[in-house]
Protein backbone atom coordinates (compact mmCIF):
# COMPACT_ATOMS: atom_id res chain seq x y z
CA UNK A 1 0.00 0.00 0.00
CA UNK A 2 1.35 3.45 -0.93
CA UNK A 3 2.58 5.78 1.79
CA UNK A 4 0.24 8.52 0.53
CA UNK A 5 -2.83 6.31 1.01
CA UNK A 6 -1.67 5.29 4.47
CA UNK A 7 -1.19 8.95 5.36
CA UNK A 8 -4.73 9.77 4.22
CA UNK A 9 -6.15 6.84 6.19
CA UNK A 10 -4.44 8.04 9.36
CA UNK A 11 -5.82 11.58 8.95
CA UNK A 12 -9.44 10.68 9.65
CA UNK A 13 -11.00 8.22 12.11
CA UNK A 14 -13.95 7.56 9.78
CA UNK A 15 -11.58 6.55 6.99
CA UNK A 16 -9.71 4.24 9.35
CA UNK A 17 -12.95 2.61 10.47
CA UNK A 18 -14.12 1.97 6.89
CA UNK A 19 -10.69 0.70 5.88
CA UNK A 20 -10.75 -1.93 8.64
CA UNK A 21 -14.30 -2.90 7.60
CA UNK A 22 -13.14 -3.49 4.02
CA UNK A 23 -10.34 -5.72 5.24
CA UNK A 24 -12.80 -7.81 7.29
CA UNK A 25 -15.49 -8.04 4.59
CA UNK A 26 -15.94 -11.45 2.94
CA UNK A 27 -18.33 -11.27 -0.03
CA UNK A 28 -17.67 -9.12 -3.08
CA UNK A 29 -20.95 -7.24 -2.59
CA UNK A 30 -19.99 -6.12 0.91
CA UNK A 31 -16.43 -5.29 -0.13
CA UNK A 32 -17.66 -3.10 -3.00
CA UNK A 33 -20.29 -1.28 -0.94
CA UNK A 34 -17.91 -0.52 1.91
CA UNK A 35 -15.18 0.33 -0.58
CA UNK A 36 -17.52 2.85 -2.18
CA UNK A 37 -18.12 4.51 1.19
CA UNK A 38 -14.37 4.43 1.84
CA UNK A 39 -13.71 6.17 -1.48
CA UNK A 40 -16.16 8.94 -0.59
CA UNK A 41 -14.59 9.32 2.86
CA UNK A 42 -11.11 9.61 1.34
CA UNK A 43 -12.39 12.13 -1.22
CA UNK A 44 -13.91 14.14 1.62
CA UNK A 45 -10.57 14.29 3.45
CA UNK A 46 -8.70 15.36 0.30
CA UNK A 47 -11.24 18.02 -0.66
CA UNK A 48 -11.18 19.46 2.86
CA UNK A 49 -7.40 19.76 2.66
CA UNK A 50 -7.63 21.43 -0.75
CA UNK A 51 -10.25 23.91 0.45
CA UNK A 52 -8.20 24.75 3.54
CA UNK A 53 -5.06 25.39 1.49
CA UNK A 54 -6.89 27.51 -1.09
CA UNK A 55 -8.75 29.59 1.49
CA UNK A 56 -5.44 30.53 3.16
CA UNK A 57 -3.85 31.37 -0.17
CA UNK A 58 -6.14 34.41 -0.67
CA UNK A 59 -4.06 37.36 0.53
CA UNK A 60 -5.65 40.31 -1.28
CA UNK A 61 -7.69 42.57 0.99
CA UNK A 62 -11.15 43.16 -0.54
CA UNK A 63 -12.48 46.66 -1.21
CA UNK A 64 -15.93 47.92 -0.27
CA UNK A 65 -17.96 48.24 -3.51
CA UNK A 66 -19.79 51.31 -2.14
CA UNK A 67 -17.19 53.50 -0.46
CA UNK A 68 -14.06 51.92 -2.00
CA UNK A 69 -12.50 51.51 1.46
CA UNK A 70 -10.44 48.39 2.30
CA UNK A 71 -12.53 46.02 4.42
CA UNK A 72 -11.48 44.79 7.84
CA UNK A 73 -11.28 41.14 8.84
CA UNK A 74 -13.81 39.57 11.19
CA UNK A 75 -11.70 36.46 11.53
CA UNK A 76 -12.06 32.90 10.26
CA UNK A 77 -15.49 31.29 10.45
CA UNK A 78 -16.66 27.83 9.28
CA UNK A 79 -18.79 27.12 6.21
CA UNK A 80 -20.69 23.84 5.88
CA UNK A 81 -22.17 22.48 2.64
CA UNK A 82 -23.82 19.13 1.93
CA UNK A 83 -22.11 17.70 -1.18
CA UNK A 84 -22.12 14.53 -3.24
CA UNK A 85 -19.12 13.16 -1.31
CA UNK A 86 -20.46 14.10 2.12
CA UNK A 87 -20.79 17.09 4.43
CA UNK A 88 -17.89 19.48 3.87
CA UNK A 89 -16.79 21.95 6.54
CA UNK A 90 -13.93 24.40 6.14
CA UNK A 91 -12.95 27.83 7.43
CA UNK A 92 -12.65 31.01 5.42
CA UNK A 93 -12.01 34.63 6.27
CA UNK A 94 -14.93 37.07 6.50
CA UNK A 95 -14.74 40.83 5.98
CA UNK A 96 -16.83 43.90 6.88
CA UNK A 97 -16.82 47.54 5.79
CA UNK A 98 -15.23 49.81 8.48
CA UNK A 99 -17.61 52.61 7.46
CA UNK A 100 -20.72 50.54 8.10
CA UNK A 101 -21.84 50.21 4.48
CA UNK A 102 -24.72 47.77 4.17
CA UNK A 103 -22.91 45.11 2.16
CA UNK A 104 -23.12 42.37 4.76
CA UNK A 105 -20.26 40.00 5.45
CA UNK A 106 -17.98 39.46 2.47
CA UNK A 107 -16.38 36.05 1.95
CA UNK A 108 -14.08 36.19 -1.11
CA UNK A 109 -13.43 32.46 -1.01
CA UNK A 110 -17.17 31.68 -1.10
CA UNK A 111 -17.48 33.87 -4.19
CA UNK A 112 -14.51 32.10 -5.79
CA UNK A 113 -16.18 28.74 -5.16
CA UNK A 114 -19.44 29.95 -6.74
CA UNK A 115 -21.40 29.64 -3.50
CA UNK A 116 -24.43 31.79 -2.77
CA UNK A 117 -25.13 33.30 0.67
CA UNK A 118 -26.77 30.77 2.99
CA UNK A 119 -26.35 27.98 0.44
CA UNK A 120 -26.21 24.64 2.28
CA UNK A 121 -26.43 22.15 -0.57
CA UNK A 122 -23.92 21.68 -3.38
CA UNK A 123 -24.96 22.49 -6.93
CA UNK A 124 -24.00 18.99 -8.07
CA UNK A 125 -26.71 17.48 -5.82
CA UNK A 126 -29.27 19.96 -7.12
CA UNK A 127 -28.33 19.10 -10.69
CA UNK A 128 -28.80 15.36 -10.13
CA UNK A 129 -32.11 15.88 -8.32
CA UNK A 130 -33.46 18.14 -11.09
CA UNK A 131 -32.39 15.61 -13.74
CA UNK A 132 -34.30 12.85 -11.94
CA UNK A 133 -37.50 14.94 -11.85
CA UNK A 134 -37.47 15.07 -15.64
CA UNK A 135 -38.39 11.37 -15.67
CA UNK A 136 -40.13 10.66 -12.34
CA UNK A 137 -42.32 12.50 -9.78
CA UNK A 138 -40.64 14.47 -7.00
CA UNK A 139 -41.21 11.88 -4.26
CA UNK A 140 -39.72 9.11 -6.38
CA UNK A 141 -36.81 11.38 -7.35
CA UNK A 142 -36.04 11.89 -3.66
CA UNK A 143 -36.08 8.12 -3.08
CA UNK A 144 -33.82 7.45 -6.07
CA UNK A 145 -31.40 10.17 -4.96
CA UNK A 146 -31.09 8.57 -1.52
CA UNK A 147 -30.71 5.08 -3.00
CA UNK A 148 -28.05 6.09 -5.51
CA UNK A 149 -26.03 8.53 -3.43
CA UNK A 150 -27.13 8.11 0.19
CA UNK A 151 -28.13 11.79 0.28
CA UNK A 152 -31.49 12.54 1.86
CA UNK A 153 -33.43 15.69 0.90
CA UNK A 154 -37.09 16.68 0.97
CA UNK A 155 -39.37 16.75 -2.05
CA UNK A 156 -40.13 20.42 -1.26
CA UNK A 157 -36.42 21.26 -1.57
CA UNK A 158 -36.20 19.49 -4.92
CA UNK A 159 -39.29 21.37 -6.13
CA UNK A 160 -37.63 24.69 -5.22
CA UNK A 161 -34.43 23.66 -7.01
CA UNK A 162 -36.40 22.85 -10.16
CA UNK A 163 -38.10 26.26 -10.06
CA UNK A 164 -34.74 28.03 -9.68
CA UNK A 165 -33.23 25.97 -12.51
CA UNK A 166 -36.20 26.83 -14.73
CA UNK A 167 -35.87 30.55 -14.07
CA UNK A 168 -32.12 30.45 -14.75
CA UNK A 169 -32.68 28.49 -17.98
CA UNK A 170 -35.31 30.96 -19.19
CA UNK A 171 -33.06 33.93 -18.38
CA UNK A 172 -30.21 32.31 -20.29
CA UNK A 173 -32.48 31.52 -23.25
CA UNK A 174 -33.84 35.07 -23.38
CA UNK A 175 -30.31 36.49 -23.30
CA UNK A 176 -29.18 34.15 -26.09
CA UNK A 177 -32.22 34.97 -28.23
CA UNK A 178 -31.63 38.69 -27.71
CA UNK A 179 -27.99 38.31 -28.74
CA UNK A 180 -28.95 36.38 -31.89
CA UNK A 181 -31.69 38.85 -32.78
CA UNK A 182 -29.26 41.77 -32.69
CA UNK A 183 -27.02 40.03 -35.25
CA UNK A 184 -29.73 39.04 -37.72
CA UNK A 185 -31.10 41.19 -40.54
CA UNK A 186 -34.67 42.42 -40.40
CA UNK A 187 -37.26 39.76 -41.06
CA UNK A 188 -38.56 39.56 -44.62
CA UNK A 189 -42.07 40.91 -45.06
CA UNK A 190 -44.70 38.41 -46.22
CA UNK A 191 -47.78 39.26 -48.21
CA UNK A 192 -50.97 38.83 -46.21
CA UNK A 193 -52.45 36.25 -48.59
CA UNK A 194 -49.26 34.16 -48.46
CA UNK A 195 -49.05 34.41 -44.69
CA UNK A 196 -52.48 32.73 -44.48
CA UNK A 197 -51.24 29.62 -46.29
CA UNK A 198 -50.22 26.45 -44.36
CA UNK A 199 -46.59 26.50 -43.19
CA UNK A 200 -44.39 23.40 -43.43
CA UNK A 201 -41.10 23.23 -41.51
CA UNK A 202 -38.36 20.63 -41.86
CA UNK A 203 -34.76 20.20 -40.84
CA UNK A 204 -31.80 17.87 -41.13
CA UNK A 205 -28.03 17.78 -40.77
CA UNK A 206 -25.30 17.03 -43.30
CA UNK A 207 -21.56 16.47 -42.92
CA UNK A 208 -19.53 19.01 -44.90
CA UNK A 209 -15.75 18.98 -45.53
CA UNK A 210 -13.82 22.06 -44.37
CA UNK A 211 -10.22 23.13 -44.79
CA UNK A 212 -8.33 23.14 -41.48
CA UNK A 213 -6.63 26.45 -42.30
CA UNK A 214 -8.57 29.34 -43.83
CA UNK A 215 -7.33 30.34 -47.28
CA UNK A 216 -5.03 27.33 -47.61
CA UNK A 217 -5.65 23.91 -49.18
CA UNK A 218 -2.97 22.33 -46.99
CA UNK A 219 -3.83 20.01 -44.12
CA UNK A 220 -6.22 17.18 -43.42
CA UNK A 221 -9.90 17.74 -44.25
CA UNK A 222 -12.09 18.48 -41.24
CA UNK A 223 -15.67 17.21 -41.40
CA UNK A 224 -18.26 19.23 -39.50
CA UNK A 225 -22.04 18.97 -39.29
CA UNK A 226 -24.15 21.70 -40.84
CA UNK A 227 -27.76 22.00 -39.72
CA UNK A 228 -30.18 22.80 -42.55
CA UNK A 229 -33.73 24.07 -42.12
CA UNK A 230 -36.50 24.71 -44.65
CA UNK A 231 -39.78 26.62 -44.48
CA UNK A 232 -42.37 26.42 -47.21
CA UNK A 233 -45.81 27.92 -47.73
CA UNK A 234 -48.14 25.47 -49.45
CA UNK A 235 -50.77 26.66 -51.90
CA UNK A 236 -53.05 24.87 -54.31
CA UNK A 237 -53.79 25.01 -58.01
CA UNK A 238 -56.08 23.27 -60.45
CA UNK A 239 -54.48 21.20 -63.20
CA UNK A 240 -55.67 21.10 -66.79
CA UNK A 241 -57.58 17.93 -65.90
CA UNK A 242 -59.42 19.72 -63.09
CA UNK A 243 -57.46 18.04 -60.26
CA UNK A 244 -56.42 20.08 -57.20
CA UNK A 245 -52.74 19.70 -56.30
CA UNK A 246 -50.43 21.29 -53.70
CA UNK A 247 -47.70 23.66 -54.82
CA UNK A 248 -44.88 25.50 -53.06
CA UNK A 249 -45.69 29.19 -53.07
CA UNK A 250 -42.76 30.38 -50.97
CA UNK A 251 -39.62 28.56 -49.84
CA UNK A 252 -36.75 29.66 -47.60
CA UNK A 253 -33.63 27.74 -46.59
CA UNK A 254 -31.18 28.34 -43.73
CA UNK A 255 -27.90 26.56 -42.98
CA UNK A 256 -25.95 26.88 -39.74
CA UNK A 257 -22.55 25.56 -38.74
CA UNK A 258 -23.58 24.76 -35.17
CA UNK A 259 -26.21 22.92 -33.16
CA UNK A 260 -29.93 22.50 -33.76
CA UNK A 261 -30.78 25.44 -31.48
CA UNK A 262 -28.86 27.81 -33.76
CA UNK A 263 -30.83 26.72 -36.82
CA UNK A 264 -34.15 27.00 -34.94
CA UNK A 265 -33.30 30.58 -33.96
CA UNK A 266 -32.68 31.43 -37.61
CA UNK A 267 -35.89 29.74 -38.73
CA UNK A 268 -37.84 31.84 -36.26
CA UNK A 269 -36.51 34.99 -37.87
CA UNK A 270 -37.05 33.90 -41.50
Amino acid sequence: MSSLLMEIIQLDSKVQELFFEVEKAVTLKVIVLIGFKLGLAIALVIVKEVLTDRSHSIIDRPICPKCQTPLYSKGWLPRTVKTLIGILTWERELWRCPNGCKIGQVAPFDIELGLKPNQRTGDEIKQIACALTVFVPFNIAVTLLKTLTGIEVSSEAVWNWVQCAGREAMSKLEAELAAVKDKLPDAEQIEAKIAQLPLLIGGDGVMVPFRPNEGSPEGKTVWQEVKVGILTRLGKRITSKGKEVSIIVRRRLVAVLGNIDDSVDLLIEV
